[in-house]
């Protein structure tokens, strides 16, 4: 009997150990998915806090390392946030504009005896690159004058000074030149959107500058003749053989393409004559560079210019001979010094005129 009641207790204090055992497991269970759980909407709302701070912060509160830096407590879900504008990865946007042109030339002041052949063959490059970097030959090339100092490009082209609205295009246009080729040249310093400054210069491979050429009115409209506005023609007509106009044989400059006619230096005041008999068509003031300016049309297709006269001795509707004094030699217009500025023209095309008169 002792034994059977010894049994029953060890069994029920067996049973109570258990329910004790599985009341506290269970209990334990119950508190730790509860703490989980309200740490993980802790965390959440960390996260979501610290997203919302770093979208509104960033680029606006850059740290200071002088300033006291923030202690985290990462055991309560607390990030860092960064606010370092080097993290930015263009930091100070702006607009691109490029580099301007940069040119570096060789200059070369003419010597007594230069020709514009020669001074171009001596840097090998055309006779028309003299004009493109010197514009100003381009309107009257007898400032190629001894003691002028002249740019001398590197290649063959223009240089071309850039006005306001020009661009790549209009500029290829003026001088019949691919645009491709500006761009390439290097010291032009063009890279897309290819802006262009004003008051600097850009090359133009390839380019060739326009020389000015006027062109005499007819004679129907030149005016101090009583004969004006009568629409004569030609008189008579040329022997087809010319001689100099003046005496003197010292050539200041030749024929060449930017200066279609032949200079010749003499003593302001010297006789100058026709070079050959012909009708004067033009006798005055020229605006375009000529200064005192004789024009005589010779019936045949040939026309003689005689310019920078200091006095003119015939009227328009005059016949002269040839070897007839008709003007004085002089410096007005666009002339460095004395000299008559002739041309021979053939159906108004410049043509050279040591052709004509055998320049040696």
């Amino acid at each position: 009997m002792d034994e059977e009641r010894s049994l029953v207790e060890r069994v029920g204090g067996y049973v109570v150990l258990l329910i004790v055992t599985a009341v506290l497991f269970f209990g334990w269970r119950t508190g730790l998915v509860g703490g989980l759980a309200e740490t993980n909407n802790a965390g959440g709302n960390t996260a979501v806090s610290s997203a919302q701070t770093i979208s509104t912060d960033i680029g606006t509160n850059p740290l200071n390392p002088a300033d006291p830096q923030p202690v985290f407590d990462f055991a309560t879900g607390d990030l860092p946030i960064i606010n370092d504008d080097s993290l930015d990865p263009n930091p100070n946007p702006h607009t691109y504009q490029g580099q301007k042109p940069a040119h570096s030339f060789q200059t070369y002041v003419v010597q007594r005896g230069d020709t514009p052949n020669g001074i171009a063959e001596r840097f090998g490059i055309k006779t028309e690159t003299l004009l493109g970097g010197n514009p100003k030959l381009s309107q009257e090339a007898s400032l190629l004058q001894t003691g002028v100092e002249l740019i001398i490009l590197p290649i063959d082209g223009v240089l071309h000074d850039v006005q306001p609205g020009d661009t790549l295009e209009s500029i290829a246009d003026l001088y019949s030149v691919p645009v491709e080729d500006i761009i390439a040249y290097e010291d032009n310093h063009l890279e897309f959107p290819y802006r262009l400054y004003p008051e600097t210069q850009i090359m133009v491979p390839g380019a060739v500058r326009e020389v000015f050429v006027w062109t005499p009115p007819d004679l129907s409209s030149v005016g101090g003749t009583s004969r004006e506005g009568s629409g004569i023609k030609p008189l008579i007509v040329g022997t087809g053989t010319f001689q100099y106009p003046v005496g003197g044989r010292n050539f200041s400059q030749y024929y060449w393409y930017g200066h279609p006619a032949i200079d010749i230096a003499l003593g302001e005041g010297s006789s100058v004559v026709a070079a050959d008999t012909g009708t004067v068509t033009y006798a005055g003031w020229n605006v375009y560079g000529y200064g005192n300016l004789i024009v005589i049309n010779h019936g045949n297709g040939f026309e003689t210019f005689y310019g920078h006269l200091s006095a003119i001795s015939v009227s328009p509707g005059q016949i002269v001979y040839k070897g007839n004094v008709i003007g004085l030699s002089g410096n007005t217009g666009n002339s460095s010094g004395p000299h008559i500025h002739f041309e021979i023209r053939v159906n108004g095309v410049q043509d050279n005129p040591c052709w004509y008169l055998g320049c040696g």
